[in-house]
């Protein structure tokens, strides 16, 4: 499901699978696989490029920024984020759709 708007995702799920467009400033949430939702945002123009993965603790309002598609040689090589400008965008955003 893509979320523009301020969005209350089920409070009795713990876990759930984002992905975040840092340009477009839109996610992607409830995909079994963050690919499912990297490939949903893309058909909805997003470019690749600019899709980050994470993981929202919902009880915890905790943030895990580690996914696969993470993975874009050769500049960013780990699942987790390293980049923080990129984690500040992506919490800043979840932060104003998500809690």
């Amino acid at each position: 499901m893509i979320i523009k708007g301020k969005t209350a995702l089920d409070p009795n799920r713990e876990f759930v699978k984002v992905v975040v467009d840092i340009e477009k400033e839109i996610l992607s949430a409830n995909c079994e696989l963050h690919i499912d939702c990297a490939d949903e945002l893309m058909k909805n123009g997003s470019r690749g490029s600019d899709l980050w993965g994470a993981n929202i603790h919902l009880k915890e309002q905790r943030i895990d920024f580690v996914s696969m598609i993470n993975i874009k040689p050769p500049k960013y090589t780990s699942m987790k984020i390293q980049d923080q400008s990129i984690k500040d965008k992506i919490e800043a955003l979840i932060k104003k759709l998500i809690f």
